[in-house]
């Protein structure tokens, strides 16, 4: 009897291990430190990250919330979700351990970059990759020093270009919070994309619930 018992708990045991092995993950990691940024962008960060690892045990990236980010009075723009912040303003840092690739499945070389808002216009070069205007661009640490710059959106592009190098700009897809979770989380929607949710917290002190892409690409 002890060894169907000691059995049966061993296989449970071994299922839940396969399970666990079998999923996405976040974990905690300690302040941003990158000797590349300022210290003036590593201020305004809060004071510990979050680690995405894959379901392979791969690390994907960590990412840094801002403390307090920027925000403006909400807005009924058509196909945008989250015009209460700031236009350009940095929401976070996001650091790769080695080669990714943003929503565009273009190339992003191993490093750290800044995440700002950006609405992107209704027109033909925007078009079709996304139901949502929404987008965070990425743009090198070494090129975006100042956390509190805020750029027009054509400075902005070309900003975020530099991150792979083309005329083109890096960007991770925002999508709508369905989180109910106060805290980060992970999730997986029905296109494969990893999401990263979380609650920012605004200048005036209110949560402003956010979610992007971290991993996945539109359909070209």
């Amino acid at each position: 009897m002890r060894r169907r018992l000691f059995a049966l708990t061993f296989i449970i045991s071994s299922l839940s291990i396969i399970a666990f092995a079998g999923s996405n993950k976040l974990e905690p990691v300690g302040a941003f430190s990158d000797a590349a940024a300022a210290d003036s962008l590593k201020k305004v960060l809060e004071d510990k990250g979050y680690r995405v690892t894959l379901a392979d045990g791969t690390t994907l990236c960590d990412i840094w919330l801002r403390k307090a980010v920027p925000t403006q009075q909400k807005k009924d723009v058509s196909g945008a979700i989250y015009t209460e912040i700031a236009d350009s303003a940095i929401i976070g840092v996001v650091s790769f351990p080695k080669t990714s690739s943003d929503f565009r499945g273009q190339e992003i070389k191993a490093g750290a970059y800044t995440l700002r808002y950006s609405l992107h216009p209704t027109d033909g070069n925007h078009m079709g990759i996304s139901p949502y205007r929404d987008f965070l661009l990425l743009v090198p640490i070494s090129s975006d020093q100042n956390a509190e710059a805020t750029y027009k959106f054509e400075d902005l592009m070309k900003l975020s270009a530099k991150t792979n190098g083309s005329n083109h700009p890096s960007p991770f897809c925002l999508l709508t919070n369905e989180s109910k979770s106060d805290a980060p989380t992970l999730s997986e929607n029905e296109h494969s994309y990893v999401i990263f949710n979380a609650k920012l917290k605004s200048a005036s002190g209110a949560a402003v619930p956010i979610a992007f892409v971290v991993k996945g690409q539109a359909e070209q």
